[in-house]
C-alpha cells in the first residue's frame, strides 16, 4: 500500500527528475522553443575555402611564439593589434587588422574529424559526417534550394574551383546545383560554344531541342526534370549578357592590381557574379598553392606559409573595401572556412598536424554585429574555454544571416532532415 509520504517522496523526485532534464536541456533548445528563427538581411554569401585546414594559431587566433627548433608549442609569427580593442591578429594579416571591425573570427569551431581531409572536407561543406545511406546537400545548395538566385538571369550558385561531391546537391537535385569554372581568364567551359559551332547551327540545335522535348510529353520522373530544367539554364546563361561577367578586364587595372593574383581575381570575380545576381558563390584557396602544400603544412610546408596568409589576407581586404565602396558589403557575408586547425606543437619536421578539437572560421559583412572575434581558446590555441561553436552551429548563423530557416527539414523522399543538423546561430552577431 503506497502511504502519503512515498507519494509524496516520488513526486518530488519525479519533479527533480524533471528539473536536472531541463537543465541539461542545450541553450540552443531552449531558444528554439519559445522564439522566433533568427532573420539576417544578407542577400549573398561569398564562401572562401581554405584547403588543406589553415592553422588558427598563425591567423587568426595567435597566442606566444613558440620555436619549431626546440619544439616549443606556440605561433609561428608575431601578432599585430587590430581595430578592435583585444583582437590581435598575426602580423602577416596587416591589410585585414583595420578592417575588423568589420570582422568576426569565429575562434571556437570544432567537430571530430581530425585525421581525414576527404572526411572533414564534407564535414565543412555538408555540415554532417560521411554516411552510406544519404548523400547530404552542401551549404551552397541548401542556401540555392532555400532563396533561389537573387536575379533572373543568373544562376544561383557558382563555384570557382575544381567540382566534387561534397559542394553538390546531394539529394536535393540539379536544381540546386552549381555552375563551375577554374580560370578567370574565360567563362565555365560548360558555357563556351565549341570552335566550328556557330550562332545558326547552334539555333537549329535548340529547336530541334524543343521539337524532341514536345513531342515526348512531360515527365513523372523528377530526375528527369532536374536535367531538363539545368539545360534550360544553361541555355539561357550561355549568351553573351551573362558571359560579359567573366570579362574581368573591364575593371580598372588598379584595382585588378589591388586583388592580387589569382586567387585575387577569382575574389574580384565573386565580387562581379554578386553583382550579377548569382546567391553563392565558392571561391577556392587551394589551386595556385605558393609552398607546395597549401594549408596543409606538416614538415617543411610551414616555412612559405607566409606567403598564403599574405596572399590571402591582400584579396579578402580588398573584397572587403570593394563590396564596400559598391554598398555591398551589408549584403554580402564573407565566410572562410577549412577542414580544420593545427596544432600549437611543431612536427618532426617542423610543421603541425592535424586539430579539430578548436579552429577558426571567419565571417565578414552580411549585415552582421561584428566583434572582430567570438568564443575563447586556451593559450596555445587547443582546447576551448568560453562560447564553443559546433559546425550546425556554424551552419546555422550562416543560414540565419541570409534568410534561411536553419529550424526547418527538408526531405529526401519521406525522411526529414534539418537543414543544419538542429544548429543554433550565433546570436550575439544579431544583436
Amino acid at each position: 500500500m503506497k502511504t502519503p509520504q512515498s507519494l509524496s517522496r516520488r513526486h518530488f523526485l519525479g519533479a527533480a527528475a524533471t528539473a536536472a532534464g531541463s537543465l541539461a536541456m542545450p541553450l540552443a533548445l531552449h531558444a528554439e522553443s519559445g522564439s522566433a528563427a533568427i532573420r539576417g538581411k544578407a542577400e549573398h554569401v561569398i564562401s572562401i575555402w581554405l584547403g588543406g585546414g589553415m592553422g588558427q594559431i598563425d591567423t587568426f587566433d595567435p597566442k606566444g611564439k613558440g620555436d619549431s627548433q626546440a619544439k616549443k608549442a606556440g605561433a609561428y609569427y608575431g601578432s599585430i593589434a587590430t581595430a578592435v580593442p583585444d583582437v590581435r591578429v598575426c602580423e602577416h594579416l596587416s591589410g585585414l587588422a583595420p578592417l575588423m571591425d568589420r570582422v568576426t573570427a569565429v575562434r571556437t569551431v570544432h567537430h571530430d574529424v581530425i585525421d581525414e581531409h576527404a572526411a572533414a572536407t564534407n564535414r565543412m561543406h555538408t555540415g554532417r559526417p560521411v554516411t552510406g545511406t544519404i548523400t547530404y546537400p552542401s551549404l551552397g545548395s541548401l542556401i540555392t534550394h532555400e532563396r533561389g538566385a537573387v536575379s533572373g538571369g543568373a544562376p544561383a550558385y557558382v563555384l570557382i574551383g575544381y567540382p566534387n561531391v561534397t559542394r553538390g546537391p546531394g539529394f536535393l537535385g540539379a536544381q540546386s546545383g552549381y555552375l563551375y569554372l577554374t580560370d578567370t581568364s574565360r567563362g565555365p567551359a560548360g558555357l563556351s560554344r565549341p570552335e566550328g559551332i556557330s550562332t545558326d547551327r547552334q539555333s537549329r540545335r535548340e529547336r530541334f531541342l524543343s521539337a524532341l522535348g514536345s513531342s515526348s510529353g512531360p515527365s513523372d520522373d523528377p530526375r528527369l526534370r532536374d536535367y531538363e530544367a539545368a539545360i534550360e539554364q544553361s541555355l539561357k546563361l550561355s549568351g553573351p549578357e551573362f558571359n560579359r561577367v567573366f570579362q574581368l578586364d573591364r575593371e580598372p587595372a588598379d584595382l585588378r592590381n589591388r586583388y592580387g593574383g589569382e586567387f585575387g581575381q577569382r575574389c574580384l570575380l565573386s565580387r562581379r557574379l554578386v553583382e550579377r545576381g548569382v546567391r553563392f558563390i565558392e571561391v577556392s584557396h587551394n589551386l595556385n598553392f605558393l609552398n607546395g602544400t597549401g594549408w596543409d603544412v606538416h614538415n617543411e610546408g610551414i616555412l612559405q606559409q607566409h606567403k598564403l596568409i599574405q596572399e590571402l589576407d591582400t584579396a579578402v581586404s580588398t573584397l572587403i573595401t570593394d563590396l564596400e565602396s559598391k554598398r555591398l558589403l551589408d549584403k554580402t557575408l564573407i565566410v572562410i572556412t577549412t577542414e580544420f586547425g593545427r596544432p600549437p606543437e611543431f612536427d618532426g619536421g617542423g610543421g603541425r598536424g592535424h586539430q579539430g578539437s578548436a579552429f577558426t572560421c571567419v565571417l565578414a559583412g552580411g549585415g552582421l554585429k561584428h566583434r572582430g572575434a567570438w568564443g575563447e581558446t586556451d593559450e596555445l590555441a587547443k582546447n576551448i574555454v568560453a562560447n564553443p561553436v559546433g559546425v550546425p552551429d556554424f551552419f546555422a548563423t550562416v543560414c540565419a544571416a541570409v534568410g534561411v530557416d536553419y529550424r526547418k527539414s527538408l526531405y529526401d523522399g519521406d525522411r526529414p532532415v534539418p537543414v543544419t543538423d538542429r544548429g543554433h546561430p550565433i546570436e550575439a552577431l544579431f544583436a
